[in-house]
């Protein structure tokens, strides 16, 4: 499967033009923001390899998407050390300081992020990020990205009753923003993201960032773009402006 076709774009396009007026755009952060993935990807490797984990065997990238990419790290724990949690959880918060001290250095926006970041702001749209990273990971890739001051708010999926795959984050970030799912859309990279968004009653654009695009497009997104720059976002997009989406947010 390829992520660009021309019935692809039609279906893009009004799939978002049913929610003019456009009142908000919610994002993910690792994976959606930036892409953050590999880094996480190397501090559990690491740090699995440490303990012996599968018997000194180191996981795969395949292991990682399967069991870790987008899911809350309490979910992350029981699978990684069933029978012992308190243990999971410890070995999950020494990984996410390990992974603050590689994004530090090296995390990157994804790529048109710029690009897309100006034309919300032109449009005069509420937005918030909607994560499963810990408080601590969100703010500090944020500030990293200088996108401090665009966010009305950022969820925390740990925060809500229920994270990602529930709709519970996405559900509170159009509470924060005072937001109607009717007149929202979602950027998410990850199958857990896409189904919450999905499950909130909202379309969701996904980012084949590092997942495989069928997983992706099991989830249900509206369709799929690369990244930030991909002329399928922004037909969609310029469709919206055609169809005098922004009326009430000027």
């Amino acid at each position: 499967m390829t992520v660009s076709s021309e019935n692809c774009v039609s279906s893009s396009q009004s799939s978002l033009t049913r929610l003019a007026p456009l009142e908000a755009v919610l994002f993910d952060i690792d994976g959606t923001l930036c892409d953050s993935d590999p880094l996480h990807y190397y501090a559990f490797r690491e740090m699995l390899l440490e303990i012996g984990f599968n018997e000194g065997v180191p996981i795969t990238e395949e292991f990682f998407i399967e069991t870790v990419a987008g899911k809350h790290n309490d979910d992350i724990a029981s699978v990684l050390f069933p029978g012992d949690l308190e243990r999971g959880l410890k070995f999950v918060d020494d990984k996410e300081a390990m992974f603050r001290r590689l994004a530090a250095e090296q995390v990157k926006p994804l790529n048109g992020l710029d690009k897309v970041r100006k034309w919300i702001e032109n449009h005069g749209l509420k937005r918030a990020a909607v994560t499963n990273a810990p408080r601590a990971n969100a703010e500090l890739m944020i500030s990293i990205l200088g996108l401090s001051d665009f966010f009305d708010a950022v969820i925390i999926g740990g925060e809500c009753e229920r994270a990602k795959p529930h709709p519970d984050p996405y559900l509170k970030g159009l509470e924060a923003l005072k937001a109607s799912k009717d007149h929202t859309f979602v950027f998410e990279d990850s199958v857990s993201g896409i189904k919450a968004g999905v499950a909130a009653g909202m379309p969701v654009i996904g980012i084949a960032t590092r997942n495989p695009e069928n997983l992706l497009m099991e989830a249900k997104p509206a369709f799929l773009i690369k990244d930030y720059e991909d002329p399928k976002l922004w037909a969609a997009l310029e469709e919206l402006d055609k169809a005098g989406a922004f009326s009430l947010n000027y």
